[in-house]
């Protein structure tokens, strides 16, 4: 497990979230996409305490990745990005048997990770070790996945109430939310919004700490990690238990709303890993000619695949 030391103040690298809205604008623009993105804002963060005390409280885990379809093309570690494998609505799926679920749908950090560890992003086993200690009463029979949708009225008017429905249909006391992606984290904080003004409390796990600041949103345990390892550092299970009990600690100790509390976990690859995501200056023209005709193709099959629904 790798955690902060000392002389990493030092280094800017280590210590500065990297901010992904300016980051993100200047990607899609140099890819010549014209006006920029306009991300959610609430006014308003919605904010439940939770009442039970965690080693009675039925814990739901909310994902924004996708139910694991071989029909859907290549999805595995280091897969590229693959718009066949999205979804368009929320599911909710047993825990048991243990399902498989993958990102090659989403804008995680390709340069840097593999996806090759579902634990990084997908917490089920963390809190599954969490309730056989008794730290959480239970983790909800099923867990949820949550459309990266970047229309928000559809998130906030037809999701973010599906979700609702299906986490109230468990009975969940609390969810823990992992987006994966920039637009992820935006789906997720306008969903914990929905659900906290419900009654239920939320936590987020994600990566994207300036997204999460600007949407607005509950709570956020905040791992400075490459897109894609919400949940904690892959092939490191002590990582990921912490990370899933400082999530679950928030639950409670939060007193109000837009509370971020950031852990200790430190990549461990590349050091200068926050350099390289969507970075277009590092891009020469034909890159920059490439990455278009392939994000093109991408929302095509995305977008076939939605007519086809």
């Amino acid at each position: 497990m790798q955690f902060f030391d000392g002389d990493s103040e030092m280094d800017p690298d280590y210590n500065a979230p990297l901010d992904y809205l300016p980051r993100i604008k200047s990607y899609y623009i140099g890819l010549g996409y014209g006006e920029p993105y306009e991300w959610a804002k609430l006014d308003h963060v919605p904010f439940t305490h939770l009442e039970k005390p965690l080693c009675e409280a039925r814990i739901g885990i909310v994902t924004t990745a996708s139910i694991f379809d071989p029909a859907n093309g290549e999805q595995g570690p280091g897969a590229p990005y693959n718009g066949k494998a999205k979804f368009f609505r929320c599911y909710a799926e047993p825990i048991t048997p243990f399902p498989d679920v993958r990102i090659a749908h989403i804008a995680i950090d390709r340069a840097h990770t593999t996806a090759s560890d579902m634990a990084s992003y997908f917490p089920l086993a963390a809190m599954q070790r969490l309730a056989a200690a008794g730290y959480i009463g239970s983790v909800s029979p099923n867990f949820y996945g949550l459309p990266t949708n970047r229309s928000q009225r559809v998130t906030t008017q037809t999701d973010c109430p599906e979700l609702l429905s299906l986490c109230r249909d468990d009975a969940v006391d609390a969810v823990v939310m992992v987006p994966n992606c920039p637009v992820c984290h935006q789906s997720v904080a306008l969903a914990a919004a929905h659900l906290e003004a419900a009654g239920i409390a939320t936590v987020i796990m994600g990566c994207a700490r300036d997204i999460i600041s600007y949407v607005g949103a509950p709570r956020l345990l905040f791992n400075d990690l490459p897109l894609g390892n919400g949940a904690g550092l892959p092939h490191d299970q002590p990582s990921q238990d912490l990370a899933a009990r400082m999530a679950l600690d928030l639950l409670l100790d939060a007193c109000e709303p837009r509370t971020i509390k950031a852990s200790p976990l430190k990549w461990a690859g590349a050091a200068d890993w926050k350099k390289d995501y969507s970075n277009i200056a590092l891009l020469s023209d034909a890159e920059i000619a490439r990455l278009r005709a392939e994000f093109d193709a991408v929302k095509k099959d995305a977008a076939d695949l939605k007519k086809a629904l």
